[in-house]
Order: structure tokens, then sequence, then C-alpha cells
């Protein structure tokens, strides 16, 4: 956390805000990844703007990465992924895909992820996303508090 900006923080806060508005005036639809991601295999009739939506995305977080080098993670290394704790004996790839299950596994049964209901289930003021939102927070002050990784 010792490369914190507000500023960049409120930045990226408001495009994803931003960008959820218009996905919602504009398409009518939440802009929730796992279920736009989910909903692309097998294709459906709205797979076109899922797949746009999801290009979009990677490519402006590209695009401005290599604008505004100085938003990013900062720092002398550059970023890497975490790896595994050492004394769980499990590789770090094996670690990664594990992870990767529990996730998508978890935006199943929980009818969304972070972005589905954190930031468009909470401004519809949907109590369902409220008991999400308490419940992933909830587990990542769990799952920091046992590994010790930030």
């Amino acid at each position: 956390m010792e490369s914190f900006s507000p500023l960049s923080a409120a930045l990226g806060g408001s495009l994803i805000g931003l960008a959820a508005a218009v996905l919602w005036l504009g398409n009518g639809r939440i802009a929730g990844i796992s279920g736009i991601f989910g909903h692309l295999l097998p294709p459906v009739q709205s797979a076109v703007w899922r797949l746009v939506f999801l290009v979009a995305l990677v490519l402006a977080a590209f695009v401005a990465a290599k604008l505004f080098p100085q938003l990013g993670v900062g720092g002398v290394e550059p970023p890497r992924l975490v790896e595994a704790p050492a004394a769980w004996g499990i590789p770090t790839p094996i670690w990664l895909g594990i992870a990767g299950l529990l996730i998508g596994v978890g935006t199943r049964i929980g009818n969304g992820c972070t972005s589905g209901h954190g930031v468009c289930g909470l401004a519809r003021l949907s109590v369902r996303s409220l008991v999400a939102v308490v419940v992933f927070f909830g587990v990542a002050i769990i799952t920091v508090t046992v590994t010790g990784v930030v």
C-alpha cells in the first residue's frame, strides 16, 4: 500500500462507475464481469456486446498503462503475480489454478462477482448485493489476516 494515491483511486473508481452507468443506460445490462464473461460460451444471441465490452475493458487498461505509467503499481520492481505460500508446498501455477476455479464457483453460487454486486447491485440498492459485498469484504479480511498477504 506504499504506492496508494487517492487521485488515481478516485479516477479509476469514477471510470468504473461511468462504464457501468453507460452499459446500464445504453444497453440495459449490468456490468458484472462474471455474468458477461460467463454467457460468452455457449454463444447466445447477445454475445456481440459482451465480446465488445470485454475487449474494450482489456484494451482500455492496456492503453491507460502505456499513456499513464505513473498511475500504475509503482516501485522499483515490475509487478508480478503473488506466489503460493512456501509452507503449503503447492506450486504457484497450481495455486493460481485452484484460486481461479474457486472464484468461478463462488461467483456462480453468489449470482455475481464483486463488480456486479459491489458497483451495480449497491447502486440499485439491492439487499442481496449488500449481503454479498459484506461477505466479500469479510472473507477478504479473514484471508489477509490468515495469509499475511496484502
